[in-house]
């Protein structure tokens, strides 16, 4: 196994995490891989050190919308240590890049064993449950370009790159929206020198002005974040 460059990972206690690193096998994750549906038996934790992962809620009469993301500061798939085979809601990888990865099996005979794993996975449950909330709150009250700047922000914190690999018409999948809605709103935001669109990619330029223009659902949440995943790096 590589170094481990998961914040998650990184706060557990050397003894712990010894427990988990021998069975953790470092996978790609490809953009529109699907690593488990809603509904559907868990079979695989990841613990992301590069890419980026969307959380879906999917609706059969409105497509789907984006209500949290995953990057290398947690886990997809957690709640197995705490008793829960099924996955509450989609996950599906936007960005690609690379995760530690271990069987659910394992994972939640190991968080049997260990209280530091089971709180853990406690502790993202939490930060996990405060991210769908807020941003389903956010989705129903805030304006497209308020939730569009926090979206575009959210994203390049978790990539760690101002440069993004998406689209229009993803994006408007992702917030709720219709793609000319998203359109015009982006076109707006180049026209004020914000972002920069180009072949299937979005640059951030004034990253500044963009917190100026998100909700506070962006600053809410990165705090979150940080209160719930320590700023350590042990391994």
């Amino acid at each position: 196994m590589s170094k481990n460059r998961n914040k998650l990972l990184a706060s557990l206690r050397p003894d712990d995490f010894s427990l988990l690193s021998r069975y953790l096998r470092e996978v790609p994750i490809e953009q529109g891989v699907l690593l488990e549906e809603r509904g559907e038996r868990v079979d695989a934790i990841y613990f992301p050190q590069t890419g980026m992962i969307s959380l879906i809620v999917e609706m059969p009469e409105d497509g789907s919308v984006e209500v949290g993301t995953v990057g290398r500061e947690g886990g997809v798939g957690l709640t197995v240590g705490l008793g829960s085979r099924i996955a509450s809601v989609s996950a599906l990888v936007q960005v690609s890049g690379r995760s530690l990865c271990i069987s659910a099996s394992r994972f939640r005979s190991l968080a049997a064993q260990s209280q530091q794993i089971r709180d853990m996975s406690i502790r993202y449950a939490e930060l996990q449950t405060g991210q769908i909330q807020q941003t389903a709150a956010c989705n129903a009250l805030h304006d497209i370009p308020s939730r569009l700047s926090r979206w575009l922000l959210q994203t390049a914190d978790k990539v760690e790159d101002d440069v993004i690999p998406f689209t229009r018409e993803f994006l408007a999948k992702m917030l709720g929206v219709q793609r000319g809605t998203i359109s015009s709103v982006a076109a707006k935001f180049e026209a004020d020198g914000l972002i920069r669109t180009h072949r299937g990619r979005i640059e951030l330029l004034d990253k500044k002005r963009l917190k100026k223009r998100a909700c506070s659902c962006y600053a809410f949440i990165s705090q979150h974040i940080d209160r719930l995943v320590p700023k350590t790096d042990r391994h």
